[in-house]
């Protein structure tokens, strides 16, 4: 069993276009697709689809039109009810595989709402392997709220469930500075933004150098998307870093997402961390290479061979 929370779970519109985004003029759509999205659910979806049993918290209204996107997934899911409703994001890709993004901030929760949250993933955590935190919070949500989590589901359950968190800025940093979660997955972006310093051009064994700072102290291990550079496992053990299979990017979004799937169900079946890279490597290009935030299954993943290097 795996669980997910995803505080603020998204319906995804993905607009394609024929040439690249000119800001300011009009332009004629190709295609567009909705999806029930937001991190956390993305992660769900791919776990899901590769047999895994797997339930995504989410706060969500009775009369929420988003419930309608959720259920065409045929996704487990336990449905804080709360007021207000999803938010929706717009991306628009070209036939580069640029992705821009509109992320809207979602409806606020109360006090109460949060303490139900709370709750609903203690109440699931029970016998689960793993537990994923993902995803930005709803505004008024203080960042801790990953932390809160944490602390919650470890006091309940003697055997806690392994607890990986993705999110960025204030609320990455308070889940690595008292949450000391197994696992983080920062893109480059959002570990720029954790350690303080640019890794745009920084190679493997510099961005290791930054991963050192919090693995194993701070964080059990580090999962570092990279986009079409790859990712970078960082553990106590070693390091190992890999590139992606030559693919056709049609969107960009959910690919870190997937990567986290591929990770976790590598994981699960026993992988060693060069295989556990490997798979969240082919998960991220099988998502990059699909239109809008579609789950990858097992029979989308790319063939090519991903070679995995160990650092020093």
């Amino acid at each position: 069993m795996i669980v997910t929370l995803t505080a603020n779970p998204s319906l995804d519109r993905t607009v394609t276009l024929p040439a690249p985004l000119v800001p300011g003029e009009v332009q004629a759509a190709t295609s567009a697709r909705e999806d029930a999205g937001g991190k956390g659910i993305n992660v769900a979806r791919a776990v899901a689809a590769a047999g895994e049993q797997c339930i995504a918290v989410l706060p969500l209204a009775h009369d929420d039109p988003f419930a309608a996107a959720l259920d065409s997934g045929a996704l487990e899911t336990e449905r804080v009810p709360v007021h207000g409703h999803v938010r929706a994001n717009l991306a628009i890709t070209d036939p580069a595989g640029v992705t821009t993004k509109l992320n809207l901030p979602g409806a606020s929760l109360s006090a109460g709402d949060i303490a139900a949250v709370i709750n609903a993933v203690v109440a699931r955590t029970a016998s689960t392997r793993w537990l994923v935190l993902a995803g930005s919070l709803p505004p008024g949500v203080p960042d801790d709220l990953y932390v809160r989590v944490i602390h919650a589901v470890r006091r309940a359950h003697r055997d806690a469930p392994l607890i990986a968190v993705d999110a960025a800025g204030p609320v990455l940093a308070s889940a690595v500075a008292d949450g000391a979660p197994d696992l983080i997955k920062p893109n480059d972006d959002e570990l720029t933004g954790l350690v303080g310093a640019d890794i745009d051009d920084a190679d493997a064994s510099a961005i290791l150098e930054l991963a050192r700072g919090i693995v194993p102290s701070r964080a059990g291990a580090a999962l570092i998307t990279l986009g079409s550079r790859g990712a970078l496992l960082v553990e106590a053990g070693g390091a190992w870093t890999a590139s992606p299979p030559p693919i056709d990017v049609v969107s960009t979004v959910g690919a870190g997402d997937s990567s986290l799937a591929g990770y976790i169900l590598a994981h699960l079946a026993g992988a060693d961390p060069a295989e556990r890279l490997r798979q969240a490597i082919r998960y991220g290009a099988a998502a990059a290479s699909l239109p809008g935030t579609q789950a990858p299954t097992p029979t989308d993943l790319p063939r090519g061979d991903v070679t995995v290097t160990r650092l020093a």
